[in-house]
């Protein structure tokens, strides 16, 4: 496991731009040390100017004799992503370590997509050792932004062709026979100059993706005694007479009020079992709420912070009418709902199900209020049909839209001999024939090649720990998958003969 331990060592969270690095320093050290490791291993490579590129294991069509025909003409591409989502809080172990404890690897992208990478690398390894000379060439791409916007993957393919035909170690198996569609955009209001005595929402700020269940979210309060600015200067420079207890009282009043945000903050916790925490920042009050990480395809298995402060801000009574009324939005349209029902999108279909919303990052500042939502929708539903079903919900409450990213839907039927060959390959290695192809709320790279799916890494018995804390990979799984990807590469690229 070296070379996992070595990947997860690099903490390849995209970031800022630098010459010849196009996703940062971090993503950067990773890709180039997987580059030398197939270099070292007798791999050909390819560098798309650093964003993206690829190891070839080159193929040959043999002749009856076996001897080497001609250069293999199809390629099978196997698109893996190297980049992972930030590690966040309340992690027991390194992020960046590797670390190895009772037959598990912990660490930031051990399950997404450093381990599976590891895993098919080593099948291809295994297999070249062999002397197996496969009918196509075997190309295993990689990734550098999967989880920011997929530009490199755009870059690459303008300077190289893509494959003929694929599959992406990136979700579960058995295999994946279809993907949800993807979207992500903004709600965004511009919000009017807070006035009034009381209490007043100066910004409010949570999660780190839009793809990610955010599990930390946090408001910074500040009480207004409602006295005009100009007497409060004049208090303040003495010039004013009769003015002297007036920074006094207004520091009571706002001790008071800070007071009753805690109160009710208590009260919060007893009643709902949430996390809120209340600590003094100088002449304000930071709120924050916890809540539990998780994959933005499965909001289920996690708790949106923003939604617990959310709920807890809304029983405040803020004097910020502009951002209340964006905080009363949220809690009426959206609030813990991940099918978005109130929202007016909720859709469904035979083969994929019902619709998935994450909000996965929420800003407001005094100028604005900007909520980033993910929305995952049915195979045989458009970007189309959930932008024109939103539409109603924001109009009624003056709220404009954002397009950030979108990704439509793909599908193949459980019956096709491409599905069925993994399938096959998978319950060889199991004999599990309980469980059969799947539609997920996941997006993966086997969208950016042609004829491609996603096919394992997780098994039906594994936890999912993707973009959660702790997450890990049991080794015997990694390995599992090993030897399952190494017979399907050989499936996929058998048969072909001259002479």
């Amino acid at each position: 496991m070296r070379l996992l331990r070595g990947l997860v060592s690099y903490p390849s969270v995209k970031g800022p731009a630098e010459t010849g690095m196009p996703f940062g320093a971090a993503v950067q050290g990773a890709y180039e040390y997987l580059l030398r490791e197939a270099e070292t291993d007798g791999f050909e490579t390819f560098n798309a100017d650093n964003f993206g590129g690829h190891i070839d294991w080159r193929g040959a069509v043999l002749d009856a004799r076996g001897e080497v025909a001609r250069a293999a003409v199809e390629t099978l591409g196997i698109p893996i992503h190297i980049d992972v989502v930030p590690a966040g809080d309340g992690w027991t172990k390194d992020p960046w370590v590797g670390e190895e404890e009772d037959g598990r690897i912990y660490g930031r992208g051990t399950t997404d997509d450093k381990g599976p990478a590891v895993s098919v690398y080593l099948a291809m390894k295994a297999l070249k050792a062999s002397g197996y000379i496969p009918s196509k060439n075997v190309r295993l791409i990689i990734g550098l932004d999967e989880e920011t916007g997929w530009s490199g993957m755009d870059e690459y393919f303008k300077r190289t062709a893509p494959p003929d035909f694929g599959f992406s170690p990136d979700a579960d198996f058995p295999v994946i026979n279809g993907e949800m569609g993807m979207m992500v955009f903004e709600i965004a209001k511009k919000l009017e100059p807070s006035q009034g005595k009381g209490l007043h929402l100066r910004s409010m700020k949570g999660g780190t993706a839009p793809n990610m269940v955010p599990d930390n979210c946090r408001a910074v309060l500040v009480y207004d005694d409602g006295e005009p600015a100009s007497a409060k200067t004049r208090s303040r420079s003495g010039k004013s007479r009769g003015k002297s207890a007036k920074p006094a009282k207004a520091d009571s009043e706002r001790a008071a009020a800070f007071e009753k945000v805690m109160i009710a903050a208590e009260a919060f916790r007893s009643r709902t079992g949430r996390a809120i925490a209340c600590r003094g920042a100088g002449k304000a009050l930071e709120v924050s709420a916890q809540g539990i990480s998780a994959h933005g395809a499965h909001p289920e298995k996690g708790l949106n912070a923003i939604s617990v402060l959310a709920e807890f801000l809304s029983e405040l009574s803020l004097a910020s009418e502009s951002a209340q009324s964006f905080i009363d939005f949220y809690r009426n349209y959206i609030d813990f709902e991940l099918d978005g029902k109130h929202l007016g999108i909720a859709m469904s279909d035979e083969p994929s199900g019902a619709l998935i919303v994450n909000s996965g990052m929420i800003d407001i500042s005094a100028e604005a209020a900007i909520l980033t939502v993910n929305v995952r929708c049915p195979v045989t539903k458009s970007e189309d049909d959930v932008y024109e079903a939103l539409r109603p919900a924001l109009d009624k409450n003056g709220l404009g839209v954002v397009k950030v990213s979108g990704m439509a839907p793909l599908y193949f039927p459980p019956d096709d001999p491409f599905i069925q060959t993994l399938l096959a390959v998978y319950q060889k290695h199991t004999g599990d024939r309980e469980h059969g192809p799947l539609v997920m709320g996941g997006g993966t790279y086997a969208r950016a090649i042609p004829n491609a799916v996603a096919f394992g890494p997780r098994f039906p018995d594994d936890e999912d720990v993707m973009h959660q804390k702790d997450e890990y990979v049991k080794i015997d799984s990694l390995m599992r998958a090993a030897h399952i990807y190494a017979d399907a590469i050989l499936e996929l690229t058998k048969g072909l003969q001259e002479g």
